[in-house]
């Protein structure tokens, strides 16, 4: 599954499927089909703003695309958010697709490799915060002796 998030397309073949796009478009309409490869390309960019532009066509896709095709597109939707490190977006795309197949290997092994990347993402979040957490509790409990100390001096 890592080769699938890591694969890399190649620049002439970012260009061929977007000259393909624009032609297509500048015409008036874009098949399915073209804009599928183009944002199947652009998902596998190195470059966040081409992800993100393959993710909006992947979601024009898949909101009036049949189940089957719907497969593809959530599956690559899943991908594109979990290289942004949008691992809940991620998550939600893989569960509507496993949500209509349940035995989907690959979906099952992506959503693997999401709970896993979040899971490391959680931990160094929560040891942020549990370090910020004990230095405000150090301070509050340092402010109630100073009080006590005030309190017994003024009896």
């Amino acid at each position: 599954m890592e080769a699938v998030v890591g694969d890399v397309v190649a620049p002439e073949d970012l260009e061929k499927f977007e000259r393909k796009y624009k032609a297509e478009l500048s015409k008036g309409s874009v098949s399915k089909d073209t804009q599928f490869e183009y944002a199947w390309c652009l998902i596998r960019s190195k470059k966040s703003e081409d992800i993100k532009k393959g993710i909006v066509l992947l979601d024009e896709l898949a909101q009036k695309g049949t189940k089957n095709e719907q497969r593809d597109y959530l599956f690559y939707l899943a991908v594109g958010n979990y290289k942004l490190k949008e691992y809940e977006r991620a998550l939600k795309y893989i569960r509507t697709l496993l949500k209509n197949e349940p035995g989907n290997s690959q979906a099952l092994e992506l959503e693997k490799l999401i709970d896993k990347a979040m899971r490391k993402d959680g931990l160094v979040g929560m040891a942020i915060v549990g370090g910020i957490g004990l230095g405000l509790a150090g301070l509050v409990g340092l402010a109630g002796l100073v009080g006590v100390a005030v309190a017994k001096k003024s009896s």
